[in-house]
């Protein structure tokens, strides 16, 4: 006797539709892939443009008048500081150099002598980055050959803090040739 196969016709054409089903998916799949593909490639910029587009952004971000104050090639630190300033959160510390020139340094309000110093330093060098000038500058030497002072007393102690000095929002440092000792 020979075996017959029974077979259910419902099943087969289940079986039959998840099989299209599958091939349907993987087809579905395969074009999102493509389009997607497709939308990087639209969507990949020469880092030129890119930086031009992030530029002009930045530029209507700046004339916000809260930001006013900030240069046009501003840094994620410098739009920190002068909303911590709007805040309340920062204070701006005016350092005299022996030229006259003042420059603005912002720091929060329980920053440290060593925290105005660093401060002064990176100031500095975004200002030599913009202007151009000097290269290099001796932080080292500098902190060596001067002291910060304010209303006549030496900031000597990097671990104090400015308010224990009563350095506060607009107060006016200076630097001062530190004295040779023999």
């Amino acid at each position: 006797m020979a075996e017959v196969e029974e077979t259910n016709p419902d099943v087969e054409l289940a079986v039959k539709d998840v099989a299209r089903e599958s091939e349907d998916d993987e087809k579905d799949d395969e074009e999102l892939v493509g389009e997607e593909e497709e939308e990087e490639d639209e969507e990949a910029l020469p880092h030129s443009e890119f930086l031009d587009i992030f530029e002009e952004g930045l530029a209507r971000i700046v004339q916000d008048p809260l930001l006013c104050d900030l240069p046009i090639q501003v840094t994620l630190e410098e739009v920190n500081s002068q909303v911590a300033l709007e805040y309340g959160q920062a204070m701006t510390v005016r350092v005299c150099k022996a030229d006259g020139e003042v420059m603005p340094i912002v720091v929060v309000q329980n920053a440290t002598v060593l925290d105005l110093k660093k401060a002064i330093c990176r100031f500095m060098e975004l200002k030599q980055q913009r202007e151009g000038g000097v290269k290099h500058v001796s932080w080292r030497y500098v902190w060596r050959t001067f002291h910060l002072v304010f209303e006549g007393e030496k900031l000597e102690d990097d671990k104090m803090k400015l308010k224990d000095y009563g350095i506060r929002n607009r107060d006016e440092v200076t630097f001062m040739k530190k004295l040779r000792k023999k």
